[in-house]
């Protein structure tokens, strides 16, 4: 028995956050190079994807949801290169958000032998992509307030700051707008009364403020429920790998989602699958238990595949025909 999920063509999603071009070069290595001890590798082909913020935009369009990208894009050829990206996979962007005060975001790697060797980065400061500074809080309180809901990706380079959280949590408080985030807590901000959370472990342990130091540790549950009584979220996801998911709610739910990935190529943007089905399932009204076990399956999905993916939804109905059972079933182990 499969679900039927047409509920996605009813939901908008604004998603927030550091935009990235993820460049993949794929090659062979057949000798090592005679000026240096290191491997030469043949490149054989490249491909380039949206990464960061732009990747849970996949992961939502993927879905058959309607959504937008807020962040900055640099006025470069990665940029344009980006951009026809968005429109080739039916997420919106302003053109506004260009900007030519930093490059765009780009991460390269090379693959050979479908393993990764090196990633190269090139980006500049987070002052250089912030919000505030670019003087763009209006326009993001204008379109998050014509969104179902709104998604914070958070990869600290810039975009997401106080002042975004800030404008984000007035635009809820006026049009009851569901707001998502997913944290990185590398610096203090204020993240407390959103609607939902997805940090991993470690992220959580981070927000718990517990000590990881011990004979034992804090137990997932512990962490759980310090990050909830810390910051007070509606509803709390936190990825544990292949330890599955741990849902917690304001209103003390508690449930633990073993995983249900059937091999794994490559945990990259898992993370931005798990958020992106998650708020969209969430902001149609289902129950918290059936939107962890929807996104759970699209995660495990996407860990199959090699390099940033996307779970369609074929794909997720697909996988769930092959678990032979609904979207949710009460086999998800209380804790």
């Amino acid at each position: 028995m499969t679900h039927n999920l047409d509920f996605f063509d009813n939901v908008s999603v604004l998603i927030v956050g550091d935009v990235m071009l993820d460049r993949y070069l794929w090659g062979d290595i057949r000798r090592i190079s005679p000026e240096a001890p290191v491997p030469i590798v043949e490149i054989s082909r490249e491909t380039h994807t949206a990464g960061g913020a732009a990747n849970v935009a996949n992961n939502l369009a993927a879905l058959g949801v309607r959504c937008e990208l807020f962040g900055v894009v640099g006025n470069d050829a990665h940029g344009v290169e980006l951009q026809a990206l968005f429109q080739k996979q039916k997420v919106i962007f302003d053109p506004r958000l260009t900007r030519s005060a930093a490059p765009t975001i780009t991460k390269t790697r090379i693959v050979a032998q479908r393993q990764q060797l090196c990633r190269l980065d090139k980006e500049s400061s987070p002052e250089s992509y912030s919000l505030a500074e670019a003087g763009l809080l209006g326009l993001l309180a204008e379109k998050a307030s014509k969104y179902d809901a709104v998604i914070l990706s958070d990869y600290a380079k810039g975009v997401i700051s106080q002042a975004v959280i800030d404008t984000l949590r007035q635009v809820r408080a006026e049009h009851k707008t569901f707001i998502a985030l997913d944290p990185k807590p590398l610096r203090p901000l204020d993240i407390s009364g959103l609607d939902l959370l997805t940090p991993n472990y470690g992220e959580s342990l981070m927000l718990s403020g517990l000590s990881a130091y011990g004979q034992k540790g804090p137990t997932a549950d512990e962490i759980a429920t310090a990050v909830l009584n810390r910051h007070h979220p509606e509803c709390l996801v936190m990825t544990m790998g292949d330890k599955g998911m741990l849902l917690r709610t304001k209103e003390g739910k508690s449930r633990h989602f073993p995983t249900v990935v059937r091999e794994v190529a490559d945990v990259s943007g898992a993370g931005d699958t798990v958020i992106s089905t998650l708020t969209a399932c969430m902001a149609a009204k289902l129950p918290p238990e059936e939107a962890v076990h929807i996104a759970n399956t699209a995660a495990g999905v996407v860990v199959g595949k090699l390099g940033t993916a996307t779970c369609t939804r074929k794909e997720l109905l697909l996988a769930f025909e092959a678990d032979s059972k609904a979207p949710w079933s009460p086999q998800a182990e209380s804790t």
